[in-house]
This record gives structure tokens, C-alpha cells and sequence, in this order.
């Protein structure tokens, strides 16, 4: 069973909403954050149900309001007593291929998944350089390992940006800092669930989640998650021909 704190953004539906059922779960007290406080509020109901032992603490916040970002963090920190734990979950899907007037979606996706994800992780190490310690989680992507076509190439950059961030902060070696970075393949969630043909090798929502919670879980530094067919699949897609790639994406 899990002890302390865990800090999930994005927390309101999808990958980040299951992250936190399975979480509390395992016993670990939970501070929740998303622009959408209805749907946490149910969240956290939801999860004092059927956990009552599980502290859970909510508020709304929106990961491009860059000063809001370490409040939030912090405000959990001083209720909690400590964050333990920090998931860099909170992302954006949209994208248009460029050329085509996409120019205000694409930038809103690499606002919320590259410079909103910045925010997190600074206001994330600081607590953590103050604590002593903590685990470091960011949810990048399997579109990160190459460059991906049309609607996914925003996106995709997004994520890889995150990757060598958080790559970048493992490589100082932060005294008791962990750090972890998940690439979930396709997982069925909110983001991909209105596409018109469903990517290859999805997975239900609470299969995908319980391999990323595993690996979470094991501290892992890189993890593709389902490890089948991720695995072998980030391999060859690192050193096939982008044409192939292209195919293997579902693009």
C-alpha cells in the first residue's frame, strides 16, 4: 500500500481521473487539480466513498496561468503537510496541420503541454528542493519518439519537450528527487474517444492506467506504457523510415 502525498494536475477526466482512483486505492492521499472543479468535486466524492481513510483536497487551476501554478502547489503543500509525489499530467490534443490556419490551436497545445508543463515542474522542484526529496512524474507520449504528421505535430513536439525536460532535471541529480517519464501508447480517454478512427493497440482507460500506475509505482526512469507492443514499438519507431512511422501512428 502507497504512503504519503500525491499531487495529479489535469485531474479531472481521462488518464489523470484514473491515475487518482487508482492511487487512493493504494492508499495515498491526493491533491487534485483541473480547470474543471464540477468534475473534481465529483472526483473526490467519488474517491471519499469508497476510500474514506484517503485525504483528498481539490482546486481549480489552469496550468498556462503560469503565477497561479506554484499557489496551487503550494497551498496543497502547507494543507498536506508535504507533496510526495508530483504527476505532470495535465495536457491538450488539439492540432492542425501546418499551413492550414492552425496557428491558434496548435499554439494552445504547446502552451498547456510544453510551457504549462515548465510551470509544474519548477513549482514541483522547489517544493521538493525544500522537502528533501520527492518523486517527479511527467506524461509525455509515444508520439514523442518521432516526429508525427498533420493534426499530431504540434502535439507531438509538445511532448518531447516535456521528456527532455524532465531528462534534463534527472540528469542534475537532485539529492532524493526521482524522476520518472511515462509514455502511455493509446489509451482510451477523452482526448483521442471523439476520433473518427480509433488508433491502433488502444486500450480500455483503466488497462493503460494500471501499466503507468506500475510503473509509477516502481520509479521507473522510462517507461512505454502498456509494455506491449510500446516497448518493441518505440524501438523501431526511433529508427524505422518517418513513412512507416506514419502508418504505425494510424496516420
Amino acid at each position: 500500500m502507497g504512503t504519503g502525498s500525491i499531487l495529479i494536475t489535469g485531474a479531472s477526466s481521462g488518464l489523470g481521473a484514473e491515475m487518482a482512483r487508482q492511487f487512493a486505492a493504494l492508499g495515498y492521499d491526493l491533491a487534485l487539480c483541473a480547470r474543471r472543479t464540477e468534475r473534481l468535486a465529483e472526483l473526490a466524492a467519488e474517491i471519499a466513498a469508497a476510500h474514506p481513510r484517503v485525504r483528498v483536497r481539490v482546486a481549480a487551476l489552469d496550468v498556462t496561468d503560469f503565477d497561479a501554478v506554484p499557489t496551487v502547489f503550494d497551498e496543497f503543500a502547507a494543507d498536506l503537510g508535504r507533496i510526495d509525489r508530483v504527476i505532470v499530467n495535465a495536457g491538450l490534443g488539439k492540432g492542425v496541420p501546418f499551413g492550414k490556419g492552425g496557428e491558434r490551436p496548435n499554439r494552445q497545445t504547446v502552451q498547456t503541454n510544453f510551457l504549462g508543463a515548465m510551470a509544474q515542474m519548477e513549482a514541483a522542484m522547489k517544493i521538493f528542493r525544500a522537502q528533501g526529496g520527492g518523486h517527479l512524474v511527467v506524461i509525455s507520449s509515444i508520439s514523442a519518439v518521432r516526429g508525427m504528421p498533420k493534426t499530431m505535430t504540434a502535439y507531438a513536439a509538445s511532448k518531447a519537450g516535456v521528456a527532455a525536460l524532465a531528462e534534463g532535471i534527472a540528469a542534475e541529480r537532485v539529492p532524493g528527487v526521482d524522476v520518472s517519464i511515462i509514455f502511455p501508447g493509446y489509451i482510451s480517454s477523452e482526448m483521442n474517444d471523439k476520433a473518427a478512427h480509433p488508433p491502433t493497440f488502444l486500450v480500455d482507460t483503466r488497462t493503460g492506467v494500471r501499466s503507468m500506475v506500475s510503473a509509477i509505482e516502481k520509479r521507473r526512469f522510462k517507461a512505454y506504457c502498456p509494455a506491449w507492443p510500446w516497448v518493441p514499438l518505440a524501438y523501431a519507431m526511433k529508427v524505422l523510415p518517418l513513412s512507416i512511422v506514419r502508418r504505425l501512428a494510424g496516420m
